[in-house]
């Protein structure tokens, strides 16, 4: 049995084949400038942490300390130097496998400026299949690029939709792209992430459902055979 939870953002915690990862912990109130409305759980025993980049949206020191400073930490090459005092840190470039246990775990491309800003390290973003018994794709932050399509086929897609504010940048998924990433990607299951959790001080209330219905309704009339399933921030999906 699998099972994948959104914590929220780009954190989803996924159990499969007796393993336990999360992706890009941001489990806190207030991140800089951003405010979470709805307080979120604890992922619970991890046996690694996969970040896809060095924003603060995606990789937090709190969030990681909180998980376990001696949990293993998967990020980018060259991001080990944000992560100084985390002794179990491993970089990886796209193309590049890991296990844990029966779990296998592949990097690959993103199309994302993935710093850490003002002055942090140049380095590139991934996103990451996990690979067992299921086939589990999460993006991280990407565009679409040249190959999305080679990583099928899939069991379950965790496809970023939108951000935090009012608009997306380059580098990001907006619902109609998210829902063209869904159709070169042919999962079974496209899960929405990376929408109605954080919101810039003084914004209206985040939890705006509007990003993953248009999502749900692109996806449908370009890929009606993949399910989509918005989950609210702590919902699970088991498979």
């Amino acid at each position: 049995m699998a099972e994948v939870r959104w914590l929220g953002h780009a954190t989803v915690v996924v159990d499969l084949d007796g393993r336990r990862v999360v992706t890009d912990p941001v489990l806190r109130r207030r991140i800089a400038h951003l405010r979470r409305d709805e307080a979120v759980g604890e992922p619970g025993d991890i046996d690694a942490i996969l970040v896809s980049h060095l924003h603060y949206d995606h990789l937090d020191l709190p969030s990681l300390a909180r998980i376990g400073i001696g949990t293993r930490i998967v990020v980018p090459r060259g991001g080990r130097r944000t992560l100084r005092g985390f002794p179990l840190v491993t970089e990886v470039l796209p193309g590049d496998r890991m296990r844990f246990g029966g779990l296998e775990v592949l990097a690959v491309d993103a199309v994302h400026d993935g710093r850490r800003r003002p002055v942090g390290p140049r380095v590139q973003a991934v996103g990451y299949v996990l690979e067992g018994t299921q086939r589990i794709y999460f993006a991280g932050d990407t565009d679409l690029f040249d190959g999305m399509g080679d990583l099928g086929p899939l069991d379950v897609a965790l496809i970023p939709v939108w951000g935090w504010g009012p608009s997306v940048g380059a580098g990001h998924l907006d619902p109609d792209r998210a829902a063209e990433a869904v159709a070169l990607l042919r999962p079974r299951v496209a899960i929405p992430i990376h929408w109605g959790t954080y919101r810039v001080i003084g914004a209206k209330h985040a939890a705006d459902p509007t990003p993953a219905e248009a999502f749900a309704a692109a996806t449908s009339r370009i890929a009606p055979d993949v399910d989509v399933r918005i989950l609210p921030v702590g919902g699970a999906l088991e498979l």
